[in-house]
């Protein structure tokens, strides 16, 4: 596999397996039995998920208890997770970059969970289409946000943390209409995460 960016071999490589390792199914489950559960409540007729950034399958394997009957796919850039993520057989998995161009069969939602972050700036308008090509109604991120794009510095490196209005800028590039938001907080007494704000958008 080629990459075009400084952070697609950063999360490729192996501090995107430690990342794996960090984040295991055990501690981070119910929370996102949770999360999921809160952030589609909005959402109608839902069938089929894609994953943009899927990690280990943590989201897949919740979204699978959640809705047993749900179809899942994900993409992994990094190898070793894309495998950990097989293994759950709950999703097709595939391993790829989401920079590149994706053309599946629509789902009825694409999401990223915390990977916009992550990705070169300027390559962000090519995950965006992806996940608006890709998705038959909705799109959904779960991402840091802040009102302005703001770089900070992540356990150490530069350069591999991105802040900004990632739904903003998705429904005034590709004419989304937004249908639901929320916050889930670390400090939450039931089902602890990261601070994350989620966007439900509508094609």
């Amino acid at each position: 596999m080629t990459f075009t960016t400084e952070q697609e071999e950063f999360w490729a490589g192996d501090f995107g397996a430690a990342y794996m390792k960090r984040n295991t199914h055990d501690r981070l489950l119910v929370p996102k039995i949770a999360m999921w559960s809160k952030m589609l409540s909005s959402a109608h007729g839902v069938s089929s998920i894609k994953e943009f950034g899927c990690n280990n399958g943590g989201n897949l394997l919740a979204l699978n208890r959640l809705k047993p009957d749900l179809v899942l796919s994900g993409i992994e850039i990094n190898a070793q997770a894309a495998h950990e993520a097989t293994k759950l057989n709950v999703a097709e998995i595939t391993n790829g970059t989401i920079i590149e161009e994706i053309s599946h069969e629509p789902v009825d939602i694409t999401c990223t969970i915390g990977v916009l972050i992550h990705i070169n700036p300027n390559r962000l308008e090519d995950v965006y289409r992806n996940l608006v090509h890709n998705s038959s109604r909705y799109v959904l991120v779960a991402e840091y946000y802040n009102p302005s794009p703001l770089a900070i510095s992540y356990r150490g490196n530069t350069d591999r943390l991105f802040k900004r209005d990632f739904a903003g800028e998705l429904m005034d590039k590709h004419n989304l209409k937004l249908v639901d938001y929320g916050f889930i907080y670390k400090r939450d007494n039931w089902a602890p995460q990261d601070d994350i704000t989620w966007f439900l958008l509508e094609k």
